[in-house]
């Protein structure tokens, strides 16, 4: 199976990505229009988001897994097995 062209892939992903954003958009508005908005600074949950679009707005390959990374915790070794269901 080869792999789409950027154009074809601009083709068929085009309105999808659009409406992603949009939705994006309307939500962080929605954030920053808040009561308390001057506060978002200081919230991490803030600091994911912005992190975030730079990297959306960055030319870094992998965004995906980057953006994922910003959401995720490191692992910790001394966190416990999860046990099997009876």
């Amino acid at each position: 199976m080869s792999r789409l062209t950027a154009s074809r892939a601009l083709d068929l992903y085009f309105l999808e990505a659009r409406a992603k954003l949009l939705d994006l958009a309307a939500i962080l508005d929605r954030f920053q229009a808040g009561e308390g908005a001057e506060n978002l600074p200081q919230d991490s949950r803030w600091s994911q988001i912005r992190d975030a679009l730079a990297v959306l707005n960055s030319d870094a390959p992998d965004k995906a897994e980057r953006i994922q990374m910003i959401f995720s915790q490191a692992y910790d070794p001394s966190w416990p097995r999860p046990q099997p269901r009876l």
